[in-house]
């Protein structure tokens, strides 16, 4: 038996900045489940920043979305209809077929999770992607070590507002972290534990920088100005994991710098950028520690939910331009 849904689907490749015109709304019919599939009932959708790179039609470390196609996304739903032994109508699962009400995938596409004690929304932040990414870049790109002071743009989105909370779990003397709006610094000082916070809007990036620095690791979520203030503020020695560049997404035109790339090698300088994926070693490890500090209280999460299918569209929009404070999802 057929089951009605809808989807959002990708019509143009946006040009700048994404319009809601680039993207509509599908109504279609999903088939039965077939052998070792599952039909999920999808409650929570994950909106991204690196969705923005798979609108363009260029190489990437995962492929462009396709035009007049399903998008997709981290997702939570729950099982409806199973042809798997390994998954059961109503278990709770974690999956790649967002931006949409329903979908029908192979069960070993669907993981399924604990949601008696954490909300299901938290596997699309704290202890999803969001979480391990934040861990990886500190443990295994960044190579933090106790007694670093660490900093961390984009200190208020759903993956730095993790780090910088994990830096201090891990040791760090200091933490920094950069946002862009006074509510945003101080919900990072007042709450989370930084150690101290500004709003990149108040003045050059490295001025306010240097006020608060030296570094010894730079967790970098944005680019731009900020990888080139964090490299004039870095000891010798620093590290930087670059993580993403939220400030260029949706740049028409290269941007002009860092313009200080010569001291990488006047200060023997690490940058190297990471993909989570490529970390899968590291899952075991993050799940047992960012799992007790969830349980203890000790990573604080926040979310900023939009209601609704026909607003997952705007929640993305929303979040290129700053409008999330923690992880943005969609709850449906």
């Amino acid at each position: 038996m057929s089951t009605p849904t809808r989807q959002i689907q990708l019509t143009a490749r946006p040009h700048g900045e994404p319009a809601p015109t680039d993207f509509r709304t599908v109504e279609t019919e999903l088939p039965a489940p077939g052998a070792g599939e599952v039909l999920v009932r999808n409650t929570f959708l994950s909106v991204d920043p690196y969705m923005r790179g798979r609108m363009n039609d260029t190489k990437s470390y995962v492929p462009p979305y396709a035009l007049d196609a399903p998008m997709e996304g981290g997702a939570v739903g729950e099982v409806v209809e199973s042809n798997d032994d390994s998954l059961s109508p109503g278990d709770t699962v974690l999956h790649m077929a967002g931006w949409r009400e329903h979908a029908v995938l192979p069960a070993s596409a669907a993981r399924r999770i604990d949601t008696s004690a954490i909300p299901a929304s938290a596997y699309l932040g704290v202890l999803g992607m969001p979480g391990l990414t934040a861990y990886v870049g500190l443990t295994r790109v960044a190579e933090m070590k106790e007694g670093d002071v660490v900093f961390v743009s984009g200190a208020a989105g759903a993956v730095g507002s993790l780090a910088g909370q994990m830096a201090r779990h891990l040791g760090a003397s200091k933490v920094i972290g950069s946002a862009g709006t006074p509510e945003k610094v101080r919900w990072l000082t007042e709450e989370l534990g930084f150690d101290a916070a500004f709003d990149y809007h108040d003045g050059p990036v490295g001025k306010q920088l240097r006020e608060h620095g030296p570094i010894d690791v730079y967790f970098d979520n944005v680019g731009g100005e900020h990888l080139e203030a964090a490299i004039s503020n870095l000891n010798d020695f620093g590290r930087v994991a670059a993580c993403g560049a939220i400030a260029s997404y949706n740049a028409t035109e290269a941007p002009a710098g860092p313009r200080n790339m010569m001291m990488l090698v006047q200060k023997r300088l690490v940058l190297r950028g990471f993909i989570v994926s490529d970390h899968a070693e590291a899952a075991g490890e993050f799940y047992r520690r960012a799992g007790q500090w969830v349980a203890d209280g000790e990573l604080v999460a926040r979310e900023t939910v939009s209601e609704g299918l026909d607003s997952t569209v705007d929640a993305f929009l929303g979040l290129l331009s700053g409008r999330n404070t923690g992880k943005m999802i969609v709850r449906l």
